[in-house]
């Protein structure tokens, strides 16, 4: 496959060289429709995280917040 390609991009004849180029074109455009589709879910994603770390209230149980002091061990300055 790669010796085709090879041969293909040296190969300097009129009707190659068209193909080439619309060959490069399909690509470019095949990566725009990827980017496009990408950023659609990607934008989505990060509008969903927002919201939901706009809703969570900073020390609030369940969340994560003052894990490792206290009771029950789990290091930091206060063992357990």
């Amino acid at each position: 496959m790669f010796r085709f390609i090879r041969n293909f991009r040296k190969d300097e004849d009129g009707a190659v060289t068209v193909d080439w180029v619309v060959l490069t074109a399909a690509v470019v455009a095949l990566a725009g429709l990827a980017y496009g589709s990408i950023k659609t879910g990607t934008t989505g994603l990060t509008s969903k995280t927002a919201t939901y770390l706009q809703s969570q209230e900073p020390g609030a149980a369940g969340n994560g917040a003052g894990a490792g002091g206290g009771e029950g061990g789990g290091g930091g300055e206060n063992p357990g």
